[in-house]
């Protein structure tokens, strides 16, 4: 395969998986079994460029808080103390070298269990709807830090999904589908760029990055910023009238597909 191709193949999955809460380590790990290995650096690379995408999809709400009006300086306030958070715990897990590998096993239970926790996450939703009780599209500062400490046990556990994570946490805290998404997607965006700049840091302090192909890595990132874009203007839209259930189901399907190929490769 042309390096070319596989190169707008893994693009095209880090954008489709993502923001999406489907995990993306645990698709490009299965994507790069049949496409040639990248290096982390490349990795790292496009999934920045694919989270700088989606920056124009939120200019109403960054407008907002670059205002600095009252709402606009209390929803700044609650994307600051969750990155804090994940941010200080991250550091102190790197330090301390905790986390499971980026291998088939750990990451297919982490999609089978995100799954369940997913449909669970909507039964709650539902028992509340049908009792009268309306979800809440205000964020309470314990939300804000369950979103912190949730995005950290992603970090933990790959194949959990960062996003899928925080949605899960803020459903059954009562948030709105709609607002957790969104919350969810901003924070997410200073907490992965922050994440891949001290990985690339690294990378290049070990590796160097003579041998890159810095051609293939623009051409990845384009093509991960463009299918994105239209990803995540597609799912704002879809939670608005869908529930998370679809995703549920299919992180349940994917992981049964990685027990699967265990089981073929034993």
């Amino acid at each position: 395969m042309p390096d070319w191709l596989a190169t707008v193949l893994l693009g095209i999955i880090e954008g489709i998986t993502e923001f999406l809460p489907v995990s993306s380590t645990g698709h490009l790990l299965l994507a790069q079994r049949w496409l040639p290995a990248q290096t982390d650096l490349f990795n790292i690379v496009i999934q920045c460029g694919a989270v700088l995408a989606v920056l124009p999809l939120f200019r109403e709400r960054i407008a907002t808080m670059l205002s600095l009006s009252p709402a606009g300086r209390a929803y700044a306030a609650r994307i600051a103390v969750a990155f804090v958070i994940t941010a200080i715990g991250g550091l102190t897990l790197d330090k301390l070298e905790v986390g499971l590998p980026d291998e088939v096993l750990p990451i297919a239970v982490a999609l089978v269990v995100g799954g369940i926790a997913f449909l669970l996450a909507e039964n709650v939703v539902g028992r509340r709807t049908a009792a009268g009780q309306l979800a809440s599209s205000s964020l309470a500062w314990g939300v804000v830090v369950a979103v912190g400490l949730a995005q950290l046990v992603a970090a933990v556990f790959p194949g959990t999904s960062r996003s899928g994570a925080t949605i899960v946490v803020m459903l059954l805290l009562g948030v709105s589908r709609v607002a957790a998404t969104e919350f969810t997607f901003l924070v997410g965006i200073p907490t992965i760029l922050a994440a891949g700049g001290y990985k690339i840091l690294k990378a290049l302090r070990v590796e160097g990055a003579s041998g890159e192909d810095w051609a293939m890595v623009v051409i990845g990132s384009l093509v991960a910023a463009v299918v994105s874009f239209v990803v995540v203007k597609w799912l704002l839209g879809y939670v608005q009238r869908n529930s998370f259930r679809a995703f549920g189901w299919y992180r349940i399907v994917i992981g049964l597909c990685f027990f699967a190929l265990l089981a073929l490769e034993h």
